[in-house]
Order: C-alpha cells, then sequence, then structure tokens
C-alpha cells in the first residue's frame, strides 16, 4: 500500500476513518445549516447572533477540558466515544425536531449548541488520543493526517449537500441527516477488534493531576509555542463559517446554495494539505509557522477580492495554510508527550485553540455587522500572520541547545529523544 495511505492497513483504523468519514459530512451539513437559520430565519442577518452561537458550541471546552482530558487519560477511551457520540447525535435529532415542526426559536439553537459543547469538550481529547491505540506509534503521524483527509473530504460535501437541502427543503432536514449519521462512528467502535487496539498506559487516580498536566506543557517551552500560535489562530483566524456567512450574503448578495459552496471549496484546500501531510516526514515546526503566517497573508488577500468568484478561489489557499498549521500541531503533540500525559495535554490544546472562539466568534461577528464582513475578514488574517512572524523570529534568534533544539526534535517520542542524549 501507498506510504500516504499505509495506517489503511489496519482493520480497526479502517472502520473508523469510514464511520468519521460518514459523520463527517453529517457535522458540516449542520453547520451550514444553523449558521444559515441563526443568520436568515431566526434573525435579520445579526452576524453577532452567529457569532454568540458558535461561542456557546465552543464555550464549554475552555472550562471542561482539562477535566474531559484527564478523563481520557483515566479510562478506555473506546467508551468514553460511545457514550459522547449517542449524546452528541440527540442534541442533533432535538434541533432537527423543532425546525422541521416550526418551533425552533433562537434561544433553542443556543441551548442546543451550549449542549453539543459540552459533548465536544469530552469527545475532542478522547478523539484525538485514541488515534494513538488504533495504529501502532509509527503510523500515528500518517494516521493523524488521514483523519484530516477524511474530515475535509467530509468537508467538501456537507456544504454543498446542505445548501441543496437549504434550498429545496430548508435547515430541518440537513439537522436530521446529522442525527443519522453519528451511527455510523458507533458502529464502528462496536465493530472494532479490542484485541488488535494498542492501548496506552492509563493515568492512575490521583491529586492534582490537572495542575499536573499544566505543569508538564510549562516545562516544555515547545508546546508553549504551539499552544500561543494555536490560541490565537483560534480565537481570530478559524471563525470561517462566521466570515463566509457574512461576505456571501452581505458583501456579494449570494444565497444558500453558494454559501455552501464556499464551505466546500475550502476544503478543496485542506484536503490537499492533508494528503501531502500523510506523506510528511521529519521535523513539523517550520510548517506549523509557515502555516500560520501563510494564513494570515492568504486571508488578508481573500478579504480584498472585488467578486464572490475571485473571493471562493482565495479560500483554497486559505484551507490549504489553516491544515498545515493544524496537522503539524496535532502530529508534534501526539508524537512528543508520553502517553499517560497525552489525553490532558490534547484536552489543553483543543481548549486553547476552539476555547477563545467564545471570545473571538462575537467579537468578529460585531466587527462585520458594525464596519463590514471585510474588515471582519481583514482582523481574522492580521493577527495569525503577525503571531507567525514573531515566532518565526523567535526561532530564527535561538540557537544552540535551547527552543530551537527542542523543537527540531518534536517528530519523535519522548523516550527517544532522552536515549538520545544518553
Amino acid at each position: 500500500m501507498s506510504t500516504t495511505f499505509r495506517a489503511l492497513g489496519v482493520r480497526n483504523y479502517r472502520l473508523w476513518v469510514t464511520g468519521a468519514l460518514v459523520s463527517n459530512v453529517g457535522t458540516w451539513m449542520q453547520r451550514v445549516a444553523q449558521d444559515w437559520l441563526v443568520l436568515t430565519v431566526l434573525t435579520d442577518h445579526s452576524g453577532t447572533a452567529v457569532g454568540i452561537t458558535t461561542g456557546l458550541q465552543f464555550l464549554p471546552i475552555l472550562f471542561l477540558g482539562p477535566y474531559a482530558g484527564l478523563m481520557a487519560d483515566r479510562h478506555r477511551k473506546r467508551r468514553i466515544l460511545l457514550v459522547t457520540q449517542t449524546a452528541m447525535g440527540l442534541c442533533a435529532l432535538v434541533l432537527g425536531l423543532l425546525v422541521v415542526t416550526g418551533t425552533a426559536q433562537l434561544w433553542h439553537v443556543y441551548a442546543i449548541a451550549l449542549a453539543l459543547g459540552i459533548g465536544s469538550a469530552f469527545d475532542a481529547p478522547a478523539r484525538q488520543a485514541f488515534v494513538s491505540e488504533v495504529v501502532g506509534q509509527e503510523d500515528v503521524p500518517n494516521a493523524v493526517a488521514l483523519n484530516a483527509a477524511s474530515f475535509n473530504l467530509a468537508r467538501l460535501a456537507g456544504p454543498a449537500l446542505a445548501g441543496v437541502l437549504i434550498a429545496w427543503l430548508g435547515t430541518g432536514p440537513a439537522f436530521l441527516l446529522n442525527a443519522a449519521s453519528f451511527g455510523a462512528v458507533i458502529l464502528s467502535l462496536w465493530r472494532m477488534r479490542t484485541a488488535e487496539l494498542f492501548p496506552s498506559v492509563r493515568a492512575e487516580r490521583g491529586k492534582h493531576q490537572i495542575v499536573e498536566g499544566l505543569r508538564y506543557v510549562r516545562g516544555r517551552p515547545d508546546l508553549m509555542l504551539i499552544f500561543v500560535l494555536a490560541g490565537l489562530m483560534g480565537t481570530f483566524g478559524m471563525n470561517f463559517q462566521l466570515t463566509n456567512a457574512l461576505m456571501a450574503t452581505s458583501v456579494f448578495g449570494k444565497g444558500a446554495g453558494e454559501y455552501g459552496l464556499l464551505g466546500s471549496v475550502m476544503a478543496v484546500g485542506t484536503l490537499a494539505a492533508a494528503l501531502l501531510a500523510a506523506r510528511r516526514k521529519g521535523s513539523r515546526m517550520p510548517y506549523l509557522v509557515g502555516g500560520a503566517v501563510a494564513f494570515g497573508a492568504f486571508t488578508i488577500a481573500s478579504g480584498l477580492m472585488p467578486g464572490f468568484w475571485l473571493y471562493t478561489l482565495m479560500l483554497i489557499p486559505v484551507g490549504l495554510a489553516s491544515l498545515t498549521f493544524l496537522n503539524s500541531a496535532n502530529t508534534s503533540i501526539q508524537l512528543s508527550v508520553e502517553p499517560q500525559f497525552r489525553g490532558r495535554v490534547l484536552a489543553l490544546y483543543m481548549a486553547t485553540i476552539q476555547g477563545g472562539t467564545p471570545i473571538g466568534a462575537p467579537l468578529v461577528g460585531w466587527i462585520g455587522t458594525e464596519f463590514g464582513a471585510r474588515w471582519a475578514v481583514a482582523i481574522c488574517g492580521t493577527i495569525p500572520l503577525l503571531a507567525g512572524l514573531c515566532a518565526l523570529i523567535l526561532l530564527s534568534r535561538r540557537s544552540g541547545v535551547d527552543l530551537r533544539t527542542r523543537v527540531r526534535s518534536l517528530s519523535q517520542p519522548r523516550a527517544a529523544r532522552e536515549a538520545g542524549r544518553g
């Protein structure tokens, strides 16, 4: 099998990635439908309301993320995923029923977005760390990249399908189909051969384990650099659903079909980045910093495009740069953190990259509403660009056996690095 797809040689991973693909199509359908429902049905094109909805969905991970990571380190990740996937599927079902019966109100969407956020807060660290148990350590980078490819392949189909469904039948069916799609992940988890998994060392119960995880990250300058960049990217940069909705409606005067197309076109870039990452070896820090810089530059350029189709095409390099950054960060953490800390560190990473959304999304939405969508896009690009340039300067100035030496070894497990010191 080609090195690009070598993780697919593992039966359990084939089940996992297939179920995830189906579920992710539904997830992208719901994201588009949710924003469109709030923007055009429940409000009069209020970017602030869309931002609040997005913020509520990511707020729980900011507070629950460290505890959720500890649960992932302590318990079997497969069992956690069965519970969280079922709960999130029920949230989508309730919202779909409210919409199709014509009883949905804005506060319903807010409440369900918050409930989905709680489920996602516990799901994310277990799901991210579970990859290392489905495949062997040597296949982790490939599996992480293929997970991203699956997610973005779904991103090609999901928004486009949502746009068609919304234009024909309204937003309700998109939520109901997403609810059904969670069954694919649940089925894949049940069908896995547990004897063929690679269970990681579980953290034993003890005092101050969350604080222990925080100290672990604080003692790793390489991780701190990743977390700072991820926090700024997540808070200000990755508000695509919001900025695309504002640009499509208020700048270009387009409808649901064109809005869905924007997400699909961006997925062309993210899918390409994921497939490139599947073949990548060696240090990922240059790709991480370069991804942040490129993302900021292309995002600013997209906001300056005079027409809808030029804006649409600019989303391809924006998507490529964003996924390059995210994949490099995720893989670096997966490979450089000890198994007993992996869940907590990944949870802190997810809290960092998603926890800023409750602040960033309403702010970007308010800027788009008050000053125009192009200003919102400019903010989303300028801050990541400046952060990436600062990181680039930092790395270029450090020498010897300090941070630069540390980041160059990110692709190696910690045990291997310590053996090298001996």
